[in-house]
């Protein structure tokens, strides 16, 4: 299937428009997926929805129930917290190993990838979320450990939607964008030259930042006034 983003399988385009839907709002934390409504909306069978349905499951942000219903899984300033936890720890190990291990092609590839970032300038800017990702996947794939890597991956999925809880809580200001491009920078330089402490230290201040710990806030904000 053509889509403005390139080939798609139906499979993989009722992944990507089901991801969107989720990510962007238009189908909230707990509700149910319309599965036959929706499929006829975005130009597919209910087959390559269901599939979508179950990939996204298994990232944890669709939870299927009886008689093949799904719904929208729930956040939690609970589970907010709890990922960013893991990831203020797990990122900075990251950043140190890379910095250990990294080859001339990881080093290029964090530069690629650096040079393609752009300022995430609203919750719906998933092209740029998409772009933020892959910086931060250049950066675990150079430490070399394929279980951290593939620990972090699944915690990326997770934490997608709580990104972009932070940004609608609050946007970035132009003070935010400049920071987030320095921490971005530092990052890279300090695996490039192979600083291992300094690789650390920059993305653990990096995730201290971060949208996710936005959200710990919004969500709490949300839960004292509901």
């Amino acid at each position: 299937m053509t889509t403005p983003g390139g080939m798609f399988t139906k499979n993989d385009y009722a992944y990507a428009e089901l991801q969107r839907r989720i990510l962007t709002g238009v189908l909230p934390a707990g509700a149910v997926i319309p599965q036959a409504k929706l499929a006829a909306e975005i130009g597919v069978s209910t087959t390559p929805l269901r599939e979508a349905i179950r990939r996204l499951s298994a990232e944890g942000m669709v939870e299927l129930e009886a008689h093949r219903d799904a719904r929208v899984t729930p956040v939690s300033a609970d589970e907010a917290r709890h990922l960013y936890q893991v990831r203020e720890n797990l990122d900075p190990l990251a950043a140190a190993l890379a910095a250990q291990t990294r080859t001339a092609s990881d080093i290029a590839a964090i530069s690629a990838a650096f040079d393609r970032l752009s300022p995430i300038a609203s919750a719906s800017d998933l092209d740029a979320l998409v772009r933020h990702r892959e910086f931060h996947r250049t950066v675990y794939r150079a430490s070399g450990n394929p279980v951290l890597i593939d620990i972090l991956e699944r915690l990326w999925d997770k934490a997608d939607r709580y990104r972009v809880i932070g940004l609608s809580h609050r946007g970035d200001s132009p003070e935010d964008r400049s920071r987030v491009t320095a921490e971005h920078r530092a990052i890279m330089e300090a695996v490039a030259d192979g600083d291992a402490d300094r690789a650390n230290a920059v993305m653990r201040e990096h995730i201290g930042n971060s949208l996710g710990r936005r959200a710990i806030d919004a969500l709490a904000e949300d839960s004292a006034t509901a």
